[in-house]
């Protein structure tokens, strides 16, 4: 098992703290000319990476320092990468309230 000095150090563009690849978020244009910008999940597509710790607070610093189009030259559609960071945080947060929503309750069905 590696220890997290061994591993590859990167960048959040939010936060500019250093940290372990395996905790951060590797992002990239959508490719084909968009301007969207995905996670890639698998930390395997093509093309240059910038790198985002999965938190809200480092969402938002990126996004005031406009960090998405440095890293990423072209790109401004950040969507996806909030719709990840915001359903990756309600998941930790409160996984009651996310299955009540999936589950109807019980007798709800009458």
């Amino acid at each position: 098992m590696q220890h997290l000095e061994d591993q590859p150090q990167r960048t959040c563009i939010g936060c500019r703290k250093k940290g372990p690849r395996s905790e951060l978020l590797r992002l990239v244009a959508e490719g084909n000319g968009s301007t969207v910008v995905v996670v890639d999940e698998r930390r395997r597509m093509a093309g240059r990476g910038a790198w985002l710790h999965p938190s809200e607070t480092c969402l938002a610093l990126a996004i005031k320092r406009r960090a998405f189009g440095r890293a990423l030259p072209g790109t401004t559609g950040t969507a996806a990468v909030e719709r990840r960071i915001t359903a990756g945080t309600q998941a930790v947060d409160t996984p009651v309230a996310a299955a009540t929503t999936v589950q109807p309750e019980s007798g709800s069905e009458n």
